[in-house]
């Protein structure tokens, strides 16, 4: 009988403990067991000490990129360039390393999620499956000799993204969590930015990082990408009927009330633990949007929202970060809080990374210079939100555009360059500082329409981009999720997904809510003119006098997207969409991009 056929209950107990070749007791494949009779493994870090008694907080993660693949084998070029006190033998790829760790009175528990690593069944990451077993864990966890009963979560990504789904589970013994650059809805922040499937990322990492740690593939260990599965391997055919991919999943899920996007639908508000939310500026493209809502939706009496900048892989180890971790996770797993964490207001509940000067991209000494702001709230409330109007001269102005005759810019979709595929417009420089700090939204109006012996389009996509010009004329990029030169933010829409819904809760003027479902989907016919207002996703920068903001609008993506792409020839095909893009002018056509201003507090 092959693996992918056995009960999980009747696989052998294959755990090993090592409690001298390391600073901490090392155990590994200790299997827990899961309330749907399935089984996981996972490994165990833990101080010398717990063998005499003495009782720990934990950290958990579980996910797919195998708990046994070594950092500098899983990415080479970020193991050179992390923090050297976390660069060991157990370190792994966004996850707190062990050896740090348990220095100081931790016990980690890393899990490799069902389908995947050692942990036998059905692969199908981000499911409610994995939610199951998520809360699971950390209720064993908790009930271990070596635990004092309190879990906290703490990770990157996958491993943060997942923290919100749980912590709305309310499983037992968990005490806190740290989303570090995590989405925290599923569909919105991870699957399809404004409707549209953001297939690239989807396919590079489940590619990469999860199909090819499928439980059963043969030759992980050969390519060393951890152990090879201890029950054997699977042939290719029992493996195909073992998963589901990511790029399916995405496919599949056009809307929200798709029943697979609906079995992880959770609500914010059911969270209750302490959560430090870190978002990071330049995140823009799958984490940013879902740490900032997850901080403001949490029903947690102490939570907190950290803006960080740089690449994703690397600040999550800086020393002064992990500081932050460290004093956080004390204050509410071991009840030792020299911060104040624990004490209401003592501890402002923002603390903002101010983006000023051209200090250049993917360049962490440069970003160290950026200054730090504490706020009570998000938004902040002083914000001012103040328009910036297109007009047709490809200008930005703070000046509404005198209404003339109907007029518009056109611009092609699946057109034969990239140039021909959007517009920009340029403000004046700025006669002043200007702090932008917030939630931005773009009003347009927009149409559609046949090229001459071309197919009828039946959609639209936009793509929008907000950029910066220095007084010296150079553009000022960002650090980007991976390390490209990224604009300020970005935002999409699919226009047959704008409708808005005003009598949601969370609806506001700057901050539209959309459902996204099935029921949602309206008309696109060619030349009829729509107006609708696209989220841009929320950001930070501070514009010197001389310095312009430029505009960008286009029917394809636009750059400084890296590897979050939206190019699937199945979301995004040629028949559905190509075509000549219209923003209209003139009277009864105001189109322009509300900004969150800060007044300085002086």
């Amino acid at each position: 009988m092959s693996p992918a056929t056995v009960d999980p209950r009747s696989l052998p107990d294959v755990a090993t403990k090592d409690s001298s070749s390391y600073s901490y007791i090392f155990e590994k494949n200790v299997t827990v067991k899961l309330r749907n009779n399935g089984i996981i493994r996972c490994n165990v870090y833990r101080p010398i000490v717990s063998d005499q008694g003495e009782r720990f907080p934990v950290l958990v993660t579980y996910g797919p990129y195998g708990k046994d693949v070594q950092y500098r084998h899983f990415n080479p070029g970020s193991f050179a360039e992390v923090s050297p006190a976390h660069k060991t033998d157990h370190s792994a790829w966004e996850t707190p390393t062990p050896q740090y760790w348990t220095e100081k009175g931790y016990v980690v528990v890393r899990a490799d999620e069902t389908g995947l690593g050692q942990s036998p069944g059905y692969l199908d990451a981000l499911s409610a499956t994995t939610i199951d077993g998520f809360y699971d864990l950390i209720e064993w966890a908790s009930e271990q000799k070596w635990s004092n009963g309190k879990v906290g979560l703490l990770g990157i990504s996958y491993f943060a993204g997942t923290q919100w789904q749980v912590a709305a589970r309310r499983p037992k013994g968990l005490a806190a969590i740290v989303p570090w650059e995590g989405f925290s809805d599923f569909y919105r922040d991870a699957i399809r930015d404004g409707g549209i499937l953001s297939n690239s990322f989807l396919d590079f990492v489940w590619e990469r990082q999860v199909g090819s740690n499928q439980y059963g593939l043969p030759g992980r260990q050969a390519r060393n990408w951890g152990d090879d599965t201890v029950e054997g391997s699977l042939s290719e055919a029992e493996l195909e009927a073992n998963r589901t991919t990511w790029l399916k999943v995405g496919r599949d899920c056009q809307f929200r009330d798709n029943s697979r996007i609906a079995s992880v639908s959770f609500n914010l508000e059911d969270i209750q633990v302490p959560v430090l939310s870190v978002a990071n500026w330049g995140g823009f493209l799958l984490h940013l949007r879902g740490n900032v809502q997850g901080y403001m939706h949490a029903g947690s009496e102490f939570k907190y929202l950290r803006f960080i900048s740089g690449r994703h892989d690397l600040p999550f180890y800086y020393p002064e970060e992990v500081e932050v971790q460290l004093s956080f996770l004390d204050a509410f797993l071991k009840g030792k809080d020299s911060v104040g964490w624990s004490r209401k207001g003592q501890v402002p509940a923002v603390d903002l990374l101010l983006r000023k000067g051209n200090v250049g991209y993917n360049n962490p000494e440069g970003e160290a210079t950026f200054s730090r702001r504490k706020e009570s709230e998000w938004p902040i409330a002083r914000t001012q939100y103040k328009n910036m109007y297109l007009s047709s001269d490809k200008t930005l102005s703070w000046n509404q555009p005198i209404a003339g005759l109907p007029h518009k810019l056109e611009y092609k979709a699946f057109g034969d360059d990239d140039s021909s595929q959007s517009i920009s417009f340029s403000s004046a420089p700025f006669e002043l500082e200007t702090e932008i700090t917030g939630h931005i939204v773009c009003h347009l109006n927009v149409s559609t329409s046949r090229d001459q012996y071309g197919s009828t389009p039946s959609d639209m996509d936009l793509f929008l981009s907000l950029r910066h010009i220095s007084a010296s004329g150079e553009e000022i990029f960002y650090t980007g999720t991976t390390g490209e030169a990224a604009p300020v933010t970005k935002g999409y829409l699919r226009v047959s997904l704008r409708k808005t819904n005003p009598q949601h809760d969370r609806h506001r003027a700057w901050l539209p809510h959309r459902d996204y479902l099935s029921t949602d989907v309206l008309s696109v016919i060619p030349n009829e003119v729509y107006g609708l207002d696209v989220e841009i996703i929320p950001t930070n920068v501070v514009l010197e006098k001389g310095d312009r903001l430029i505009v960008d609008i286009g029917s394809c993506e636009l750059a400084g997207s890296g590897l979050s792409t939206h190019n699937d020839p199945y979301d995004r095909n040629e028949s559905r969409f190509k075509g000549t893009n219209s923003i209209h002018f003139g009277a009864g056509y105001e189109n322009y991009i509300s900004l969150p201003l800060i007044p300085n507090r002086n």
